[in-house]
């Protein structure tokens, strides 16, 4: 650079604004402030500690603020089932959720009192004995109490509904005594046969009779009462319960049809969040209360240890209240406790005051918390419906089996005889009851199971305990046909996953419309697949689209088919005979398949219908010289179910 270009460079920093000054420089002024060019270590130390206090305060009185919130309770919308705000823009929550219904729960177990004849050593004896009753509301959430319950397989629960066979002398059958003795202890009675010559005397006169006919037949005409007196049918005959369909009446029961879900968006969203809300009729442990509620024993123990210090007392009085509020777990299917508070009934004001509130933390933790948003406690026991948490048929007859301490073998007869004409797999309806009729338990502990009922959707299904001469027993529905059916609707081990149901639909290879012959389970690749009935191999082959195909003819015009198989077991070829229940295949995916599943078929007298709801023929019927006594059974139990129950106490934790 020339000394002209030097002269105009600097001329134009100068008029820029910079000019030539000294470097930085250390060396201020002491007690000065540090004028443009110089630096001062005690000022520039002070302002780096000014703000690193500045921070640390602050940090520190956010800690002191915050310090053990963490702990304090779940997440705000974990502890929230209502939305009280109003809702935004962005509430994308408050615009897509259906307002959830709540249903009244019901859960009786009550104890009633019959006279009761049998027959000891020969003699007839007439005693008083408590029968245990069971009416309660199927439940509509599954817990823990059912996390160990096994998987559900309709071929291996037919062992389970075997007739149990008692010996001959055991005394008899108990029956219930028609006439209703009060007694403490026992009678005993003998039946002779009258002498011939002993005439009865009369009980009514002649005059009487005339007399008593005489005056109603003037007090109809009188009052104007003769066309109410006409509409009077004979006590035997003509007079019948309305659900009971009988000779040739015509059902209102629709059959052989298919039940399609408006939506299938409940099926597929996850688990959700429900509140229950539980009275204690009578004093109980909360301990037993809890543990017939969905908490496991170290949940209960985690709530004792913090109930400790606010709320020391370890049984809940009569007409306490119970709020429960329960979410989906981490790591299961099933729904946990989130919350749980206590009310206690204030006898003066006669108001439910709240006590105390354990809410769980993110750590797993049951920690007090605050009380939940104030509610007016209805008479009865409550439970907000989620559609997302509405268990199978299944599932919910387990859980609900152990809230009332049913035992599992029970549990297991009960599902067994329903299995055939209910499926176990669907979700249950809110709304949905069971009824059950017990004996006392005998020396072993044990009951036995005198009557059992299901409510599914409106439809009532009963079956009757009946044992026959020959020491017998088994269940029979009100015509007399037990709960079995010659074919199974699932055929296979497990049951499988229902993927494609009866109907036209679009084929998922050739993106057709076209009808859907069949169901489609579908399970791993080599699950067994079992025969639906017994009958004859028809085909065992491989059939075009079908694949590995094996085709069964049944009695009374019935075949079924099963298609897509990995494998035909071995010894099955054409005219074999099957039972129910053997093996006949494996799962795969032959033929035109996307995945490995069971396509399973029933045909009626050549023509497909659905294998989910037609009406499948009883595998047994009791004999007619039984019919009489068993409609004298089938009226003592209704007579049991329909008592009021004994005056005496039982604890039931589960309310």
């Amino acid at each position: 650079m020339n000394p002209a270009q030097r002269n105009r460079h600097a001329a134009l920093l100068k008029a820029s604004g910079y000019e030539d000054g000294p470097a930085l420089t250390v060396q201020s002024t002491d007690g000065e402030i540090p004028h443009g060019r110089e630096l001062s270590f005690a000022w520039l130390t002070g302002t780096v500690m000014t703000g690193l206090t500045s921070v640390l305060l602050m940090g520190a009185a956010l800690y002191v603020s915050f310090e053990g919130q963490d702990t304090f309770s779940t997440a705000y919308e974990a502890l929230n089932v209502y939305n009280v705000g109003a809702p935004t823009a962005t509430d994308l929550r408050s615009k897509t959720d259906r307002v959830r219904p709540i249903a009244q729960t019901r859960s009786e177990r009550e104890i009633i009192e019959a006279s009761i004849r049998e027959n000891v050593d020969g003699r007839d004896m007439i005693r008083r004995q408590p029968f245990v009753r069971l009416r309660a509301t199927l439940a509509t959430a599954a817990t823990s109490l059912s996390d160990d319950v096994p998987g559900y397989d309709p071929v291996a629960i037919l062992s389970a509904n075997e007739p149990i066979t008692e010996s001959d002398d055991d005394g008899g059958a108990t029956q219930i005594y028609s006439a209703d003795v009060d007694v403490e202890g026992e009678v005993s009675i003998r039946l002779a046969a009258l002498p011939m010559t002993l005439v009865p005397p009369r009980a009514i006169s002649d005059q009487s009779a005339a007399q008593f006919v005489r005056m109603s037949v003037e007090n109809v005409f009188s009052e104007g009462l003769l066309e109410t007196s006409l509409a009077y049918a004979p006590a035997n005959e003509g007079l019948r319960d309305l659900g009971i369909v009988s000779g040739n009446a015509i059902s209102g029961i629709a059959e052989n049809v298919t039940v399609l879900p408006k939506t299938t968006l409940a099926e597929e969203s996850g688990l959700g969040r429900t509140e229950r809300i539980l009275t204690v009729r009578e004093a109980a442990p909360i301990e037993e209360i809890l543990l017939k509620n969905g908490f496991t024993n170290q949940m209960i123990s985690a709530i004792g240890a913090t109930l400790r210090n606010v709320y020391p007392s370890t049984t809940l009085p009569a007409g306490a209240r119970l709020r429960i509020l329960f979410g989906p777990s981490r790591t299961s299917d099933t729904l946990i406790p989130y919350r749980m508070s206590i009310y206690v009934n204030d006898r003066v004001t006669n108001t439910d005051k709240h006590a105390v509130t354990v809410a769980l933390t993110d750590r797993g933790q049951y920690v007090l918390g605050i009380a939940p948003s104030e509610i007016e406690f209805p008479e009865e026991d409550t439970e907000e419906i989620n559609v997302a948490n509405l268990p199978s048929v299944y599932r919910s007859i387990w859980e609900t089996a152990r809230k009332h301490d049913l035992d599992d073998a029970t549990t297991e007869r009960i599902i067994a005889m329903f299995a055939y004409d209910v499926e176990m797999t669907r979700r249950i309806a809110p709304g949905d009851t069971i009824e059950i009729l017990q004996t006392p338990e005998d020396d072993a502990g044990n009951r036995d199971l005198l009557y059992v009922s299901i409510n599914l959707g409106g439809t009532k299904r009963e079956l009757f305990r009946y044992r026959t001469p020959d020491g017998v027993v088994d269940f029979y529905d009100a015509d007399g046909e037990t709960g079995k059916r010659f074919l199974i609707r699932r055929p296979l081990e497990g049951g499988g996953r229902l993927s494609s149901r009866f109907g036209y639909r679009v084929h998922p290879i050739f993106k057709t419309r076209r009808l859907h012959t069949g169901t489609d389970f579908a399970a791993r690749a080599g699950t067994p697949i079992f025969a639906a009935g017994d009958g004859t191999v028809g085909r065992a082959q491989w059939v075009s689209g079908y694949g590995r195909y094996v085709e069964i003819e049944h009695v009374n015009g019935f075949e079924t088919a099963y298609a897509h198989m990995s494998r035909i077991a071995d010894g099955i070829s054409p005219g074999t005979r099957v039972r129910q229940g053997q093996i006949i295949g494996y799962v795969g995916s032959t033929g035109n398949s996307t995945g490995n599943h069971l396509h399973f078929e029933i045909k009626v007298n050549g023509r497909f219908v659905d294998p989910l709801s037609v009406r499948l023929p009883r595998d047994k019927s009791l004999p007619p010289q039984f019919e009489q006594d068993f409609r004298q059974s089938i009226a003592q139990v209704r007579d049991l179910m329909q008592r009021d129950p004994a005056p005496i106490t039982v604890a039931d934790g589960s309310r």
